[in-house]
């Protein structure tokens, strides 16, 4: 008499597939989520199948309880496991959708007021692009904005909704009219990477070597604070309640977060992010960062007590910006200067988020 599935513990063949959760419950094609739930894996040697909205995703890792999944090109909709006949219970996802290809944002795209989605062509250092930064207005037309500048890297808008944007190139911040017409706001900025605006007006300028510039509205220049030269870029964003936060890519895979006071005191904010760039606050004051935690690669949400999460899962994720519809622009970027544009609608399990 042989031994029963039962009292060995295994599942019986005939056993239902069933979905707890997806972590996150957001992703770009490509992302990787986990999908925990029962009974996910075949008893037998056969794979299961994971659908997402109508189209099959590849499994990187199968077991019992949960399934690591690559998600495909699709539209936002149900996820669901099949294992021996059986389709588990629906549970919904995100995926963000393509705006602009062949790009190559190097920090945050910029949403305008009334919507335009601004990206930049950054290309390498001392290359000159044809267009330096395109728009993309509410049809999601793609449209050249601005064409001599060379390196293109940060970009803000002040309180007027003027846009800014930083040249690592020549340590430059210049002013752009509605037209993409270019004006000099402030030079002498080293290697010129992130800018922010605090409420008052004043412009934030990274310099990647090691000082965070600050240009007061009649744009004397100062030293703010001090940081450790980055390997990339320092990326810029204030807090609700107005604190200064910066980040940079260091050499290490345990980058922090630092605040900076009124007075240029640096601190460290949160520390354990794999090369942190773009970050965006949301009107709670979470921070948003793309980086890594933990090996996985996205968009990490920061809670004002210090609790990281991954809430979109991604690679090549550079910055974000978040739209006044509750959704979120994406930008990525590849070492071949490929880097896309993604919109993503947050009816997925995100939290939704709006501008400050």
């Amino acid at each position: 008499m042989g031994i029963s599935d039962t009292l060995l513990g295994r599942k019986t063949a005939d056993a239902n597939p069933y979905i707890d959760m997806i972590e996150p419950a957001a992703a770009l094609p490509g992302g990787e989520v986990r999908i925990q739930g029962k009974s996910l894996k075949p008893p037998q040697l056969e794979r299961p199948e994971v659908n997402f909205n109508g189209v099959q995703g590849s499994i990187v890792i199968g077991a019992e309880e949960f399934i690591i999944a690559r998600v495909p090109k699709a539209a936002s909709g149900q996820v669901t496991i099949r294992t021996n006949g059986h389709v588990s219970n629906p549970r919904e996802i995100s995926i963000a959708q393509p705006l602009a290809e062949n790009l190559h944002p190097v920090s945050n795209p910029a949403v305008d007021a009334d919507g335009n989605i601004f990206a930049t062509y950054s290309g390498a250092r001392g290359q000159k692009v044809p267009v330096a930064i395109y728009k993309i207005d509410t049809n999601y037309t793609v449209r050249p904005f601005v064409t001599e500048l060379m390196n293109a890297t940060g970009l803000a808008f002040d309180k007027q909704g003027q846009l800014y944007v930083s040249s690592r190139y020549d340590g430059t911040v210049y002013r752009v009219t509605p037209a993409g017409a270019l004006s000099t706001y402030a030079e002498g900025m080293g290697v010129a990477t992130g800018i922010a605006f605090d409420r008052e007006g004043s412009l934030y300028v990274g310099d990647r070597t090691g000082t965070i510039w600050r240009i007061a509205q009649d744009r004397q220049i100062f030293v703010f604070a001090t940081l450790e030269p980055s390997v990339s870029a320092y990326h810029l964003a204030f807090s609700p309640s107005g604190t200064l936060h910066v980040c940079g890519p260091t050499t290490a895979s345990f980058d922090a977060i630092h605040t900076v006071d009124n007075h240029g005191t640096v601190s460290v904010f949160y520390r354990g992010l794999g090369r942190p760039q773009g970050m965006a606050f949301d009107a709670h004051g979470n921070l948003y960062v793309a980086a890594s935690l933990g090996g996985r690669r996205g968009i990490v949400r920061i809670t004002p007590d210090k609790k990281a999460s991954l809430v979109i899962a991604g690679y090549n994720m550079v910055g974000l910006a978040f739209t006044r519809t509750g959704g979120v622009v994406l930008a990525t970027n590849t070492p071949n200067q490929n880097g896309e544009i993604y919109h993503l609608s947050l009816a997925g399990g995100l939290q939704p988020l709006s501008l400050i």
